[in-house]
């Protein structure tokens, strides 16, 4: 009974725009019948009515089965088209054909948010995100210069693809299937050895289409992704790490190979533009979301762009924050989540910034071992609810783990992310398209 209710009410819910159209066609066959009996005449009805008159019990049983089996066979039928339309649209679903219109109709109600960030911290939350809203905006870093993304830097003077890979991979709408191709990386003689087949294919659509940009929507297009990946610049620019010392590193790799503290990063060029559909997304936005990722070489230089961080700031959306899980070595060894934010306060003003979300779960202590023999450790969480940012603090578990580079990782685990990030922001729970 309770099953049979909560379907009703899900049936009864706003969002699909599939009642109004059933009352239509009802009331259009309504119509139909109508011409046809007109046409046909009062006499012929008659000689009908008279040819199968019955009384009583058994007139009503007639008229009933009549109602009934007619409206049986409609529905049938009418089920019978919409699956084979959207077997048709998407052959390989395997939801339920109203499972699916509805799930896609909400999610293109949803809010629009926008991830900004880099690294696989990003294309992370992105998994989670796109089973909650399809209206996502990721802005993705691109000043890597390591692996096949710098290789490709150094050698045809490209914007980093890696990151942004990631990101159309990760909202992709088949992306199971697609990763195991595009993640391949070659096994090759010479200067293919190692590139990622991804990678590839996005410079070579660069060639292509003339821009770096247009590549990225060259590439949405064929992966049918939800939502849309923008770079935050499209300017060729690089990391520079200002040490404690006073020496500078310059790179996003060597920067992350130094164990030495860092003051602050800068960039190797001024100006640096930002890709100007970012700052429109950023203010037609319901929702901004910072992190996670690596804190210098992921998060922060997308603030360094010029009139991002600006951007954001003066933004009407709701802002959360989304604390990282461990420390990284070269980067934030030993830094706690004040220490983090204190950081991050120095390239935005966290004032602005509405709430963050923080991990609450303990990671398994046999894959601890492996991070401490790294010098790494969990972040650990001395934010108090009274913090200097006046943000307000939400603790849930996000802890899960994913293969990266050919073992086990910590990792926010995206369906855990994607919930926690819908049920504890305003703009999920309460978004103004919805009445649209």
């Amino acid at each position: 009974m309770k099953l049979r209710l909560r379907g009703l009410l899900r049936w009864l819910s706003p969002g699909m725009h599939v009642k109004r159209w059933l009352i239509l066609a009802t009331l259009s066959l309504g119509l139909v019948l109508f011409g046809v009996v007109y046409a046909i005449g009062v006499d012929i009805l008659r000689s009908v009515y008279a040819a199968i008159q019955v009384a009583g019990a058994v007139r009503l049983f007639v008229i009933c089965a009549a109602v009934v089996l007619g409206s049986l066979t409609f529905a049938v039928s009418l089920a019978r088209l919409v699956r084979s339309v959207a077997r048709g649209v998407a052959p390989e679903a395997v939801e339920k054909t109203s499972t699916l219109i509805y799930r896609t109709r909400l999610l293109q109600r949803g809010p629009h948010v926008v991830a900004i960030g880099g690294g696989t911290g990003l294309s992370t939350l992105l998994r989670g995100l796109k089973q909650e809203t399809s209206n996502i905006t990721a802005v993705v870093t691109v000043m890597d210069d390591g692996g096949s993304s710098g290789r490709l830097r150094k050698a045809i003077d490209v914007l980093p693809p890696g990151d942004v890979r990631n990101c159309l991979l990760a909202l992709a709408e088949d992306e199971t299937e697609l990763s195991r191709y595009f993640q391949h990386r070659f096994d090759a003689p010479g200067d293919l050895a190692g590139h990622s087949l991804g990678n590839l294919v996005l410079t070579g659509l660069e060639q292509a289409t003339g821009g770096f940009d247009l590549a990225i929507e060259a590439m949405s297009h064929f992966l049918r992704i939800q939502g849309r990946v923008l770079p935050a610049t499209l300017t060729r620019t690089h990391l520079i790490a200002e040490l404690t010392t006073g020496e500078r590193i310059e790179g996003e790799t060597y920067i992350g190979q130094d164990p030495r503290p860092i003051r602050r990063i800068v960039l190797s060029t001024s100006p640096v533009p930002p890709y100007e559909p970012v700052l429109r997304a950023i203010a037609e936005a319901d929702l901004v979301l910072l992190g996670p990722g690596s804190l210098y070489t992921s998060i922060v230089p997308n603030l360094l762009v010029d009139e991002i961080s600006e951007a954001i700031e003066r933004a009407a959306a709701e802002k959360l924050l989304i604390a990282n899980l461990m420390t990284q070595p070269g980067e934030t060894g030993g830094l706690t989540l004040s220490e983090h934010l204190a950081v991050l306060g120095e390239y935005i003003d966290l004032h602005r910034f509405d709430t963050l979300l923080v991990n609450s779960a303990a990671p398994e202590s046999r894959m601890l071992a492996g991070y401490r023999e790294e010098a790494a450790e969990p972040v650990v969480d001395d934010v108090r609810d009274d913090n200097p940012f006046s943000l307000t603090v939400i603790r849930t578990n996000l802890i899960g783990t994913a293969e990266w580079a050919g073992k086990l990782t910590i990792k926010h685990d995206p369906k855990k992310l994607g919930r926690a990030i819908a049920r504890n922001t305003q703009a999920f729970l309460h978004p103004r398209r919805l009445a649209e």
